[in-house]
């Protein structure tokens, strides 16, 4: 069986968190927290980086931080996981949803515009496979209209849009370290900060609403509650497992744009000669190779081709069932304009196995097997 994703794992990882485990101190913000967040600084030059359990947490701190109330409106696209909304919907806002782009899946900034009203108070841009949205046309639209932008970037890191890294841009970005993701802690996320005057509200909300990170810099002699909070820290053993890939990121980087590569070049007849069709990457945008996917012609030819790779020992899956004809997505959300791309597009789409390690006669295989169906 050939799996869609194998969580990523060096070889080293064990040895970080064995010495997590004789620091002493294994919950959040020890040793290896500190590492991933300077890390993270570092890589993408924002001027702070929090480590979080999760990127849904990341993005619940980003709806905090932009004072989200009831009543207040929030433009995101339909396709994409649950989290996105969720974040917003938990702070009593009304989800806008908005149509797709179908080369590359992201949310078509063409139409912001149109969606935004006097209760609208942020937009969340989701880079989907690694691949940036238009963020200059996103950037002039939110100064237009004085709105918040959050990157959705939960697949996003080692990723640029015109040199920027992703997460950089907007007010806020949120990274995934998920186990499907290019680095994985099993669970975590980040959330980037792009302004400075945010960052010790952003600490103090993370630490339960304390002044803790302060007094653990030497900067007051005791804590105490000062503002709402929760629990966001990671343990610094999940933050160990994650240092020891972030330290090797280029090679993770490089193998997995191998993989992509390969099929990329493996299936393009296919693609010329209209079957099927491949990942789109705009000038000006750098990708991780995240995900691998190509698009059936409709539901029931992509249904028949993951049964008839099923079959073939692979597992291939499709993705997001787009957010505003779910239950959730009806209750608290509302589709503006015309849903013209993303239920037909979403239905055609399905993934490929993607993860380090995956091994060159592998990704043949998945390739033959592709073009076997097709013949």
């Amino acid at each position: 069986m050939i799996h869609f994703n194998i969580p990523p794992y060096l070889g080293n990882e064990i040895e970080n968190i064995k010495k997590a485990i004789e620091n002493k101190k294994i919950c959040g913000d020890g040793e290896f927290t500190k590492k991933c967040n300077k890390w993270l600084e570092e890589k993408t030059g924002t001027p702070k980086a929090l480590l979080t359990t999760s990127c849904t947490h990341a993005t619940e701190m980003a709806a905090l931080l932009c004072d989200i109330a009831p009543g207040d409106e929030v433009i995101m696209p339909s396709y994409t996981f649950v989290s996105t909304a969720d974040a917003f919907v938990l702070r009593g806002a009304k989800v806008v949803f908005v149509d797709i782009r179908p080369d590359t899946m992201n949310i078509d900034e063409t139409l912001i515009e149109n969606a935004i009203t006097d209760k609208t108070k942020a937009i969340v841009p989701v880079h989907y496979a690694g691949v940036a949205c238009e963020m200059d046309t996103i950037m002039e639209v939110a100064e237009k209209y004085h709105l918040a932008v959050i990157e959705d970037a939960a697949q996003g890191i080692m990723c640029t849009y015109k040199g920027m890294p992703l997460g950089t841009i907007g007010d806020y970005g949120c990274y995934s370290f998920h186990e499907t993701k290019n680095y994985s802690m099993g669970e975590g996320g980040a959330l980037l900060i792009k302004n400075e005057e945010k960052i010790e509200e952003a600490e103090i909300l993370r630490e339960k609403g304390t002044n803790r990170s302060k007094f653990f810099r030497g900067q007051i002699d005791k804590y105490t509650w000062v503002n709402f909070g929760s629990s966001y820290l990671p343990s610094d053993m999940n933050a160990a497992y994650l240092y020891t890939q972030l330290e090797e990121a280029d090679k993770i980087n490089n193998d997995r744009l191998k993989t992509w590569s390969h099929y990329k070049e493996g299936l393009s007849d296919l693609q010329n000669r209209g079957i099927i069709e491949l990942p789109f990457v705009p000038d000006g945008c750098v990708h991780n190779a995240h995900m691998f996917y190509v698009k059936a012609k409709d539901l029931e030819e992509r249904t028949r081709l993951i049964e008839f790779l099923k079959e073939n020992g692979i597992q291939a899956v499709f993705h997001y069932i787009p957010l505003h004809t779910a239950p959730a997505g009806i209750k608290y959300g509302v589709f503006r304009g015309e849903d013209r791309y993303t239920t037909k597009e979403s239905e055609r789409l399905l993934r490929l196995p993607m993860y380090y390690g995956l091994k060159e006669d592998e990704t043949e295989y998945v390739i033959d097997k592709i073009k076997e169906f097709y013949r």
